[in-house]
């Protein structure tokens, strides 16, 4: 195996040899030294119905072909495919110049052909008598469809709406003003509290109602820019910090003490990553920053901008018992996707590669649980409640999100399990009421959950998880609404639909109780945006990342090199932008969005959003949409491209300019580069 860079989008460690799963070319970091014809290559895969039969069918005929399916599936003996593969050629000892012989591995051809390639060839079928004359049947391809109004969840949801309505998601209009069709003004509730009404019991919520309309706005104030993908950033819990992780392994802190007036505070660096930071958890006191790569190592640092030590590194492969990963498996290489920490500070629970959650305890300096029971990756973690440890949640490629409660641990199991995604998990958040649980997911959807709905382990064991996966390549490929289908065991409260989840493990979080009254979920997206919804599953509005950064910098031709996405007919590189996170204010309606941005996503953005009733002119100063370095210092080169590609869709002209620009990192060479365009 020829060892490398993994390809861009996030590395997915989906075989190791002590599991025996399949593998996966993101790997092969993972596995120098192992041989690929080795590895298990298991395919199951299932599809959907060609393109030339995609017509459109009857709500009769469509649960009768469900139905069929259903059936033809339930044989446990027909939902395998095994597949043979017999490589004709020559023999290596004849090769010579004219015939040369290309060694390839049957791990590595499953790996090109197994969605573009075998996927459309190998689906279920069977064989119908239906409108055929003379009677010999013929081949239905793939998975019979539902009919369309059934496959989607209903929206607007009726049990979001029994929780908007209970207080614990925000406030609603009081029923009076919905019968009479009035609408409080902003204006009108600020009266209200100034006059001191609606401000004492059970009505102090009307009051906190204020906070909960005022959506940040697509405008960004301040765009900071990396020369890497930005992958992840959030504000501390009193929202006087905030942090970034890009993938050139750099972790920046910002004073965010004044929202709209960040001030640089510090840079750490992850001295050995793999591919990117893949997250960071600040402590509860602000002093402390965890943050991860594709390594079984966690890099420990102060915030304090005075304190320029090296970090302190924490082995996560250690175990209980002062045994490590490398002496029960041979290797304690692995990564970490996720990282939490508890309420206290005193640990941290991460989630690996390995299909584990570990929890490890600070001061003792080793791993105090391994919970090994995910089927594949746990791409995210988080404790259940800010006030204790003892609940925990973890997501996994394996469709599922388990509920771990420490105070029974005794036969090694979980506590239960929310099943209803189709596709792998890309992220958890906690209310921290120790109740309700929120999702992202590859199939498209977040989802809402109710820890008194979870699913009992003995119900558990008696479902295969695997059957109702599609498991198609979400870095790389799109996913069309035929590819969803309900999963007869969803236990969630409510699902949310319209973002997009490709490209990388975008987040999802709950809106903040101080500035938003706890009104909302929001998560990133693909396409650029950020989706803000109620609790019934109806959008409240986008914030438009990918327009306000638009042009917002120039080409550079050494960050073009690390360009993901071209232009799907021009094979022209394009601007492209994928919110990969986001984080609200917890005291403010300002809301920072982290991003893959840039000519073909081969850089990164940090945006800054907030609300200001939407002027028809900006009245500040410095005026917003400026471009910064990572040091919080302007780029004029950035700003005079952006104006004059601006003035140049507006029909104007566009002149031949020479730029000269510094690389944004502060730690880079500072090499002067020129770039010319017309």
């Amino acid at each position: 195996m020829s060892s490398g860079f993994p390809p861009a989008g996030d590395q997915r460690e989906s075989s190791s040899r002590e599991f025996g799963t399949v593998w996966h070319p993101a790997r092969e970091w993972l596995e120098q030294g192992e041989n690929d014809d080795e590895q298990d290559l298991d395919y199951e895969p299932w599809g959907d119905m060609d393109d030339e039969m995609d017509e459109e069918i009857t709500s009769e005929h469509a649960e009768a072909e469900y139905q069929a399916y259903l059936d033809f599936t339930g044989d446990p003996e027909l939902r395998n495919i095994d597949i043979e593969f017999t490589l004709d050629g020559r023999d290596s000892e004849e090769e010579d110049e004219e015939y040369p012989v290309e060694r390839v591995s049957a791990a590595r051809i499953v790996n090109v052909m197994s969605y573009h390639g075998l996927r459309p060839l190998m689906r279920h079928s069977r064989i119908s008598d239906e409108d055929d004359d003379d009677g010999s049947g013929y081949f239905v391809y793939g998975r019979p469809r539902r009919p369309r109004q059934d496959r989607f969840p209903k929206v607007p949801s009726e049990a979001g709406r029994d929780l908007m309505g209970s207080g614990d998601f925000g406030s609603n209009s009081h029923y009076v003003d919905e019968l009479k069709k009035r609408k409080r003004a902003l204006t009108t509730k600020l009266m209200w509290r100034e006059l001191g009404i609606d401000v004492n019991g059970a009505r102090r919520r009307a009051t906190q109602s204020i906070f909960q309309d005022l959506i940040p706005r697509s405008v960004a104030d301040k765009i900071i820019h990396y020369d890497s993908r930005c992958y992840s950033g959030q504000f501390s819990d009193d929202g006087n910090f905030f942090y970034s992780c890009a993938q050139n392994f750099k972790v920046r802190m910002y004073d965010t003490s004044n929202p709209h007036d960040w001030k640089y505070y510090k840079t750490v660096e992850y001295p050995f990553g793999q591919w990117t930071i893949t997250d960071a958890t600040l402590s509860p006191d602000n002093r402390l920053l965890a943050y991860s790569s594709i390594r079984n190592l966690v890099c420990l640092s102060s915030t304090d901008p005075a304190d320029q030590s090296d970090p302190t590194i924490l082995d996560l492969s250690n175990l209980p018992g002062a045994r490590s990963e490398r002496e029960i498996y041979g290797s304690s290489h692995f990564g970490i996707w996720s990282l939490r920490f508890s309420g206290d500070g005193r640990e941290i629970v991460a989630g690996t590669s390995h299909k584990t959650v570990v929890v490890y305890d600070i001061e003792a300096r080793k791993c105090v649980l391994r919970l090994p029971n995910h089927e594949e990756d746990v791409n995210a973690v988080c404790f259940g409640d800010k006030s204790s440890p003892h609940i925990l949640y973890s997501g996994s490629d394996d469709t599922t999100l388990r509920v771990w409660d420490r105070r029974s641990m005794g036969d090694g199991r979980e506590a239960g399990v929310f099943m209803g995604h189709i596709e792998g998990l890309t992220y958890v958040d906690s209310k921290g009421d120790g109740r309700y649980v929120l999702s992202n997911s590859k199939d498209q959807t977040m989802k809402l959950w109710d820890l008194r709905k979870m699913m009992t382990t003995a119900k558990f064991d008696t479902i295969d998880a695997k059957s109702y996966t599609t498991g198609f390549d979400y870095r790389f490929e799109p996913y069309p609404d035929e590819y969803y289908e309900p999963h007869p065991h969803d236990c969630s409260v409510v699902t949310f639909r319209g973002h997009r989840v490709l490209k990388t493990l975008i987040r999802c979080h709950f809106s903040p109780p101080g500035s938003t009254n706890s009104r909302y979920v929001y998560t990133g997206s693909e396409d650029g945006k950020v989706y803000v919804y109620n609790l019934d599953a109806t959008l409240v509005g986008t914030i438009d990342v990918g327009m306000a950064t638009l042009n917002s910098r120039p080409r550079d031709p050494d960050l073009l090199m690390n360009a993901y996405d071209f232009g799907l007919r021009s094979g022209e590189l394009l601007w492209r932008t994928c919110v990969r996170d986001a984080s609200w204010h917890p005291s403010a309606p300002v809301l920072a969005a982290t991003s893959w941005n840039g000519w073909g996503l081969s850089s990164g953005t940090c945006t800054l959003h907030s609300w200001n009733d939407c002027p028809t002119e900006d009245e500040g100063n410095p005026p917003v949409g400026l471009s910064y370095d990572a040091r919080l210092d302007e780029e004029p080169d950035f700003n005079h491209y952006k104006q004059t590609m601006q003035a140049y869709r507006r029909g104007g002209p566009l002149p031949r300019m020479r730029h000269r620009f510094i690389s944004s990192d502060e730690d880079e060479d500072e090499d002067e580069n020129e770039d010319e365009f017309e």
